[in-house]
């Protein structure tokens, strides 16, 4: 026999035989999967295959409480499927994310890696289908319930297990600088132009509320994503499955997860549709345009050093130039950014992908299982490196925040109300023109005592409610 014949061993599915890699614990239908879809190189999700693991443990302990499946190929099965669940077997989840639709070759591909390896366990041979992918590892499923159920479970784990605390680091950094830059007042932009002055700590406590607002509407979504399609079996009306199945197998990923997933109210819809992917990947996409937001702000106000804003001072992290020697750029910020772009991006594809259910099923699963996972990942990441490498370290330079207030011409908004609009208006453009300060010309036009200048003219009073000076 040659050295390529050694190498591949001879599988056989309804279509016929197949060559599949000697090594491989997968079987014929993956490798035709391989065949057909040479379309990326990516694979979906750890996550994900971790859930497909979950399913196929608690499926067969349930299958067996039920009397459908024996003691010894249940064990085998359930220790093939722990492997998955660890990660042992990932090397053997083979498939591309652009496949079909619904996601049946990545269930195949589960339910042959386990089978063969649960064979293997019990001393048989791969390839003999002694624990059978189809009868034994997916008895009483189908790929249309399981391949949704297995994306809600790796989205709900990542968003508690990662996402949400990333954001609740991110949202207690953000409320530590408020709290100790609270005292710093600095000139207020609005049209990217000097508005009246507000305190340091105020500009950032509306950041740290949009992190709490983005923890609210991620937290929100879990309600949705927590429904899943485990026991519609085909087309959601659960042929071919025990009544208490999915029931089973559902409280056994609880105790497992920690979670609190439940059965579909209506397995038609659950099948059918996703809106409750696309209403979670709307959330990500609202907390990827608040960090977008609060890392470009971050880039204005820490930009120059010297001919900038420069009111803040982001952490040097790293050279910023291979040509400008001392160059230091907010690439902690900027990296946030490109991140919270992907994600928006992601969202579309998921929008589009929840509107491609025709019937009683969808059919763009992988993708959209790929696009919101690897948002709620590098927002995750994102978030928890914004707050540790950039936010925790920031400093003010509270000389040039003072000495741009009192350059500023919005300073005379204070005025306005003791001697009127157009007077006020009058004194803005006569400071404008001359280069000097609002305090100085409103003094040299006798406008109002020292006194009452000073009074009106203080920046701290102007970040409060009502009139300065009052």
């Amino acid at each position: 026999m040659s050295e390529t014949a050694k190498s591949f061993r001879v599988e056989r599915d309804s279509m016929g035989e197949m060559q599949v890699p000697s090594d491989a614990y997968y079987g014929a239908q993956t490798q035709r999967a391989v065949v057909n879809f040479p379309i990326s190189g990516r694979r979906l999700a750890r996550g994900f295959i971790a859930a497909l693991g979950m399913i196929k443990h608690a499926a067969a302990g349930s299958n067996n409480a039920l009397g459908l499946l024996d003691d010894e190929k249940c064990g085998a099965i359930r220790k093939a499927a722990d492997e998955v669940i660890a990660g042992d077997l990932d090397a053997h989840f083979v498939l591309d994310i652009y496949q079909t639709g619904s996601g049946t070759s990545s269930n195949m591909n589960a339910n042959e890696v386990i089978a063969n390896r649960a064979t293997e366990i019990l001393d048989g041979e791969i390839g003999s289908k002694l624990v059978h992918p189809n009868d034994h590892v997916n008895m009483g499923q189908s790929s249309n319930d399981v391949i949704p159920t297995a994306i809600h479970i790796a989205v709900l784990q990542a968003i508690e297990n990662d996402l949400l605390p990333a954001l609740r680091t991110l949202r207690t950094s953000l409320d530590n600088k408020a709290k100790a830059f609270d005292t710093v007042v600095k000139i207020g932009r609005t049209h990217l132009q000097d508005a009246t002055p507000l305190r340091m700590g105020q500009e950032f406590s509306g950041y740290a509320r949009q992190a709490e607002l983005s923890i609210r509407r991620v937290g929100g979504c879990r309600e949705a994503v927590a429904e899943v399609a485990l026991g519609g079996t085909a087309v959601g009306t659960g042929l071919n499955m025990h009544p208490e199945l999915a029931g089973r197998v559902i409280q056994k990923i609880n105790e497992r997860t920690g979670l609190e997933f439940r059965e579909a109210s209506n397995h038609f819809e659950a099948q059918g549709a996703q809106d409750s992917l696309v209403e979670a990947s709307g959330a990500l996409k609202t907390v990827a345009v608040s960090l977008m937001k609060i890392a470009n702000d971050i880039r204005w106000l820490g930009s120059g050093p010297r001919c900038g804003i420069g009111e803040i001072i982001v952490p040097a992290v790293q050279p910023g130039s291979s040509i400008m020697p001392g160059k230091v750029n907010p690439v902690i910020a900027e990296s946030v950014i490109q991140v919270a772009a992907q994600v928006i991006g992601n969202d579309l594809v998921v929008t589009l992908g929840g509107q491609w259910g025709s019937f009683e099923l969808n059919t763009m699963l992988p993708v959209m299982a790929s696009n919101l996972l690897e948002s709620i990942d590098i927002l995750a990441n994102a978030s928890r490196n914004f707050a540790e490498r950039c936010i925790d370290g920031l400093e003010i330079d509270e000389e040039r925040t003072a000495s741009m207030i009192e350059k500023s011409m919005a300073m005379v908004t204070s005025l306005a109300p003791v001697i009127g609009y157009d007077k006020a208006a009058a004194i803005a453009k006569e400071a404008h023109q001359s280069g000097r300060t609002v305090r100085e010309v409103a003094r040299q036009q006798k406008v109002l005592s020292d006194e009452e200048l000073d009074k009106l003219l203080d920046p701290m009073s102007m970040t409060k409610p009502g009139v300065p000076g009052a």
